[in-house]
This record gives C-alpha cells, sequence and structure tokens, in this order.
C-alpha cells in the first residue's frame, strides 16, 4: 500500500475485511480474504514477497461471490488486487454488497506501461466518480513485452526511485462511502487522465541526498 493516509473512515469499533493482504496486512484488519492458490501461483501473486503470517482469521474462497452475508463488515481494505481480477464490475459489486465503505488502491496505466506484470490482467483508472478498466489483453503492450523485461529488471536489481519518485502517477488510491459506477473504457485514453501540471520539478534537497546517498553505497 502506497498512500496508508488516505484511510480515514475507520473507527474504533469498525469491522475490517482485507481482500487479498499480499504477506503485510493492514493493523485494523479483522479478517482477510484470499483466493485460494497452490504455492506457485500464491508466490506470482504476491510478487515473489514471503509468505503471510498472521494471527488474524484468514477466509479462503475459489472466486465469485465473497462469503460474506449482506454489510457483515463497516469497511473494506482492497489494495493492488483489483488489477488481477476477471470480472471487475462483479468483484466491486461484492465490495460493496459486504461493507458499507472501503479503501482502493492499484497501478494506472503509466506503471502498467513500464512493467506490464503478467499477473496483473486489468488497467484500471478512478475519474470523475466512475471506475474504468479494460483487460490488457485489448491494449497492445503485449508487443512491447522485451522493453518491459529490461524495466521488471531494473525492479529486481533495487532501481525503485522512479516508481518512488512518481507514485502519485504511478499509483491510485481513494477512499469510498457509497457504491461508485464501474464500466468497461472503449479507448485506451479513458484510462489516462493524469493532469501534466501536476507533475512538478524534483527539488535539489531531493536531488542532492541522492547523490550523496549513491556516492556512499556505489
Amino acid at each position: 500500500m502506497f498512500f496508508p493516509e488516505r484511510i480515514r473512515l475507520i473507527k474504533k469499533k469498525c469491522r475490517v475485511l482485507e481482500i487479498g493482504p499480499g504477506n503485510s496486512p493492514h493493523p485494523r484488519s479483522n479478517v482477510l480474504l484470499e483466493r485460494t492458490f497452490n504455492d506457485e501461483e500464491a508466490l506470482k501473486q504476491r510478487g515473489g514477497t514471503g509468505k503471510l503470517k498472521t494471527s488474524k482469521k484468514i477466509i479462503f474462497y475459489d472466486g465469485g461471490r465473497f462469503p460474506f452475508e449482506d454489510y457483515a463488515f463497516d469497511y473494506v481494505i482492497c489494495s493492488h488486487v483489483i488489477e488481477h481480477v476477471d470480472d471487475v464490475e462483479s468483484f466491486c459489486s461484492e465490495m460493496f454488497r459486504v461493507a458499507k465503505c472501503g479503501y482502493l488502491e492499484y497501478p494506472t496505466l503509466y506503471y502498467e506501461y513500464l512493467y506490464n506484470f503478467s499477473v496483473h490482467t486489468q488497467l484500471i483508472n478512478f475519474s470523475s466518480g466512475e471506475l474504468l478498466y479494460m483487460p490488457k489483453a485489448e491494449s497492445g503492450l503485449r508487443e512491447f513485452q522485451p522493453v518491459h523485461a529490461v524495466f521488471n529488471r531494473t525492479l529486481e536489481l533495487g532501481y525503485s526511485d522512479l516508481v518512488d519518485d512518481l507514485k502519485n502517477i504511478m499509483f491510485q488510491g481513494f477512499e469510498w462511502s457509497a457504491p461508485f459506477r464501474v464500466r468497461r473504457a472503449k479507448k485506451i485514453e479513458e484510462l489516462s487522465t493524469q493532469d501534466l501540471a501536476d507533475l512538478k520539478p524534483q527539488s535539489k534537497t531531493s536531488r542532492l541526498l541522492r547523490r550523496i546517498i549513491q556516492k556512499f553505497v556505489y
């Protein structure tokens, strides 16, 4: 999760569901919902990170309807999961069914065009109160796989500065308190709504600190 500070609606007595927590559940989650994967599939879905170790209650399911009653929870956290699902509209309907509000976070088009991880099957964007999605298979990204292979390798080698510096356009995260519209995008332009005016020059202090760190590390 890149924007934990955006989670503000969880009250002291809220019962919180977290969907697909990876190996690091949110500290306020009471129940964790996980897809049933074999060990190899689970490792890919977690991006190669370690196994989930927690004392929290874990519920496994095979997809489709969540195994909970209507409004069984006060809040649902779904961070870096929705880009993996096949049926975005059904998935969102289930979130709305089991919780009154929640938090949703995912990589944007810009991140996917650089790295294009195979386990991510959807391109996602939230704009003007509407969640838009497009299956990556329809985007033409596959043609640039040699480029993605290079950028994927840079992440493996620790070159994550670009992602860290530009996380506000690489990822989206927002809290919702009512169901929002969900629609399949008709063209890629609908998923590219970043205002270039939001991009600010990196400060001289940040550049200087990076040079100092690199000098001692490398």
